[in-house]
């Protein structure tokens, strides 16, 4: 069995928690897919990969780890979130074929995202050169995301555990109003950085390619659907429009205040 169909499979089996609740496909299910796809690369090729690849899985690991207990600690334990998580419209019985296509969907995507660490390694046991500079810098650019991710996460808990009907507004917030995302896509990022000087071929960039466009698209996504509920709830308060107005959505010094209008953000 090919090593990139085991990575699918692996995925497969972990995201299949989304049978059990739709959503999962995209929460639990990915944050817990991203472990157990660093764990098997590094399993798969314990014997040839190089310490910068061992480092790339370990980050990957330790990512996935955190954003998986932090979803299902927030879910336990946030009243606000569970409303929203348990809403009607998202507990409506999805079609067979839908929930097929989603499920093998989120897997191959999960499967692309880490795909350039996944074919560093493979390439190291093929005996072909790679340059490890590129993987500690992708590694860098990794941890840097996954702080600034970890830090939005936990001051935007704390001030709704202080006010659960204001929006967040300090702390990164003032930087952009999703930091969370724009920490996703930095992670990321420094994950397909990681794969320059792997010796990669066309087809490994084209498959981490799709796999880096897919999860910044799904990050827009996310952002859009987060504007949409909070216009919704907030849009009446000035000092709210003020923010938006002020405040770009999701990626610093660029004036992108809103993403409402782009109906192809839709994931």
């Amino acid at each position: 069995m090919s090593p990139f169909l085991i990575l699918f499979l692996v995925s497969m089996a972990v995201s299949a928690i989304g049978w059990k609740y739709f959503i999962y496909f995209f929460s639990l299910g990915y944050g817990f897919s991203i472990v157990a796809l660093g764990a098997a690369i590094a399993i798969m090729f314990c014997g040839t990969a190089s310490i910068p690849s061992f480092v790339l899985c370990a980050v990957l690991i330790l990512y996935g780890s955190r954003l998986g207990i932090f979803l299902f600690r927030r879910e336990k334990k946030s009243g606000a979130y569970r409303k929203i998580l348990y809403d009607k419209s998202l507990q409506q019985k999805k079609p067979l074929v839908e929930v097929l296509v989603v499920w093998v969907f989120c897997a191959l995507l999960y499967v692309a995202e880490v795909s350039p660490v996944f074919f560093r390694a493979g390439n190291e046991a093929a005996g072909i050169h790679v340059n490890g500079v590129w993987a500690i810098i992708g590694a860098i650019v990794m941890v840097a995301g996954a702080s600034l991710e970890a830090v939005a996460d936990a001051q935007k808990s704390a001030a709704k555990k202080a006010d659960p009907n204001r929006f967040v507004s300090t702390g990164v917030y003032r930087i952009v109003r999703c930091p969370n995302y724009l920490g996703e896509i930095i992670f990321w990022t420094g994950c397909f950085i990681s794969g320059i000087g792997a010796s990669m071929n066309l087809w490994q960039w084209v498959a981490a390619a799709a796999g880096y466009a897919g999860i910044v698209f799904v990050m827009f996504s996310g952002a859009r659907r987060l504007e949409l509920r909070q216009n919704k709830i907030y849009g009446d308060d000035d000092e709210y429009r003020k923010y938006v107005r002020t405040t770009p959505i999701i990626i610093p010094l660029i004036p992108l205040y809103s993403v409402e209008k782009y109906k192809f953000l839709v994931a």
